[in-house]
């Protein structure tokens, strides 16, 4: 896989999501498949009756109703008590949990920038749906920006409101820069890390620190040799408990999935590959039967993750980066549940 080397990165807001599409989404709100309760008076329409300005039904009096909900229009007519119910609107928490680590700084176009154009599109249909939305970076080597760090985690406070909108864009443009800057533009400044610890420990802290209840995305390429499977496991149980409505969003590059794509841009013949995250290297020679076990050994790893994910109640996709993030929002992503 070649190094993407920050080179479409997101620099701007307007980079991540551009006025037009912006636009385009408007329309769009945060689903879940889950009955949760929100905290504050929202945009979203709840299946619970409460005491909004929206009438939804009738039904009879019970001793100790509040008087002040009986309509007396229909008593007049009919001598019979009845409440007045109404559509209670709520907010609804999205916590968006990207990974910013080396193996997603690849591929043309850049998985990394591709996530965060996503993640910054579906924090921008929570936001101006007023509902709570909070954003996690993993893979970065420090705190971002001095937002706090729990193992490795950089994390944003939950923000509500279009108000918002830039100052969780350049949250997530800090992040970008700091992967430009520690991979050197290509120079491979990371330290080797075991990158399925890492996730793990980012999704514990993260889903063990979110209050409340909402939808939880993780988007990932989730390429990690040591697995996925314990990372999943903190974000698949809130889901068991009703706490969290889970998707995962795997990001994949068009090289990885066939490497044949990049014999133009070098990828041919005996080379000495490096594993971004562990350090590793390897010396490879390149020939149509290498490449033919590759292709079989990563569908085995996407289909490994999508197994893990199904075990866990945790919707799965998997997105080309090739694919424009438009097309995602109203196609899988509404398929799949999680926008409307």
């Amino acid at each position: 896989m070649l190094a993407a080397s920050g080179a479409d990165l997101p620099t701007s807001v307007d980079d991540l999501i551009s006025p037009a599409l912006a636009a385009r989404v408007d329309r769009l709100d945060v689903l879940s498949r889950k009955l949760l309760a929100g905290k504050l008076p929202g945009e979203r329409r709840s299946k619970r009756r409460g005491r909004s300005v929206e009438f939804d039904d009738f039904r009879p009096y019970i001793a100790g109703d509040d008087l002040r909900h009986i309509d007396w229009n229909v008593y007049a007519r009919l001598e019979r008590l009845v409440i007045k119910l109404f559509r209670e609107e709520e907010d609804l928490a999205l916590h968006l949990l990207v990974d910013a680590s080396g193996s997603m700084d690849a591929g043309r176009p850049s998985k990394l920038g591709y996530a965060l154009r996503l993640a910054f599109a579906l924090a921008y249909i929570g936001l101006v749906n007023q509902n709570r939305v909070s954003v996690g970076l993993f893979g970065l080597s420090a705190s971002e920006g001095g937002a706090p760090s729990r193992g490795g985690l950089a994390e944003l406070r939950p923000m509500r409101g279009r108000r918002s909108v830039r100052a969780l864009g350049e949250f997530l443009l800090r992040g970008a820069r700091r992967v430009v800057g520690e991979s050197g533009v290509g120079g491979g400044g990371r330290e080797a890390s075991d990158a399925g610890a890492e996730f793990g420990r980012a999704c514990r802290g993260f889903a063990q620190g979110r209050a409340g209840r909402g939808v939880m995305v993780v988007i990932s390429d989730f390429l990690m040799e040591s697995g996925c499977d314990a990372g999943l496991s903190y974000v698949g149980a809130a889901t068991w408990d009703g706490s969290f409505d889970a998707h995962a969003i795997q990001v994949i590059a068009p090289g990885e999935a066939d490497p044949a794509v990049e014999r133009d841009r070098g990828l041919v013949g005996d080379l000495r590959m490096t594993d971004v995250e562990s350090g590793r290297g390897a010396e490879v020679t390149v020939t149509p039967e290498t490449i033919q076990a590759y292709r079989r050994e990563f569908d085995r790893a996407v289909a490994r993750v999508r197994a893990s994910c199904a075990a866990r109640g945790v919707a799965y996709a998997r997105i080309e980066t090739e694919t424009p993030v438009e097309t995602v929002l109203t196609g899988a992503l509404r398929r799949g549940g999680l926008l409307r």
